[in-house]
């Protein structure tokens, strides 16, 4: 795994239970479906949902653009290092993610950090392929990284799946970020949210044609997209339920969801 495997004996479990912690307060979802899979897989998922969770929340901590900004190349900065091979920063995330992904990777994490400048600042999306290029940065490579560090798979299908479970993820903040005062969507009537709803499930149900395409080891990087398929059935059929915070299913039916996938080995 590269001249960074040579921090090994530095990374210590408290590390590896940082990252789960850190991952179950702020992304239950993702820990709940990281929680269903393999030990070994889980040591690899952790790392890397709580550097995406790093991410993710660097623009929204400070209402300073610079400081944020700041932020997320704090994180371009360690990726960079992750991808040169050699000895990383320590730190309790950066440390074991240098040991669980390729360093070849490094690059699609570059670029999930360029993309989340846009929550920085409040312009809206240009077109309908900057919004696509916002969720496949953000939600597709950090699938493939984790894909590709499990076992590997086709591009296209993780990118079909990241693609669905971004845009699900999406659509459940639109009311966080509406009241943040960013403008989300491209179009927001109804008719336009069912038809980016049924776009994401007509996706969704492409790649999971092709899940033999997944090496099985690699396939529960991709359960944590388990929430796409009920997310968008609710938004193509009430799609005024998005503005309301009203398309995310009760506990009961993500966890039985979640089980049922999980034991079946159908992401």
């Amino acid at each position: 795994m590269s001249a960074a495997a040579a921090q090994g004996a530095e990374v210590e479990h408290d590390d590896f239970a940082a990252c789960a912690g850190l991952v179950e307060r702020a992304d239950p979802d993702r820990f709940l479906a990281t929680m269903a899979a393999p030990p070994a897989a889980r040591d690899v998922l952790f790392p890397l949902f709580a550097a995406n969770v790093e991410v993710a929340r660097a623009p929204w901590v400070t209402q300073e653009s610079m400081i944020a900004e700041m932020r997320l190349q704090w994180w371009r900065d360690a990726f960079e290092e992750i991808g040169k091979g050699g000895v990383v920063r320590r730190h309790e995330v950066v440390t074991p993610l240098a040991l669980a992904m390729r360093a070849e990777d490094a690059p699609l994490l570059d670029q999930l950090c360029d993309a989340r400048r846009w929550d920085i600042y409040k312009d809206p999306f240009e077109d309908f392929a900057d919004f696509e290029g916002y969720l496949q940065h953000t939600s597709s490579n950090l699938l493939l990284v984790a894909v590709n560090a499990l076992g590997g798979g086709a591009e296209d299908v993780v990118r079909d799946l990241g693609y669905a479970a971004g845009l699900a993820n999406f659509l459940r903040a639109i009311p966080a970020l509406e009241a943040a005062g960013r403008v989300p969507l491209l179009d927001g009537r109804p008719e336009a949210v069912r038809d980016l709803a049924a776009e994401g499930l007509r996706r969704l149900a492409r790649a999971r044609k092709r899940r033999g395409d997944i090496a099985p080891a690699a396939a529960p990087a991709l359960l944590s997209g388990w929430m796409a398929g009920p997310v968008l059935r609710r938004a193509r059929a009430v799609p005024q339920a998005v503005v309301h915070d009203e398309i995310t299913p009760s506990e009961a039916q993500r966890r039985f969801s979640l089980m049922w996938r999980s034991l079946l080995r159908r992401w």
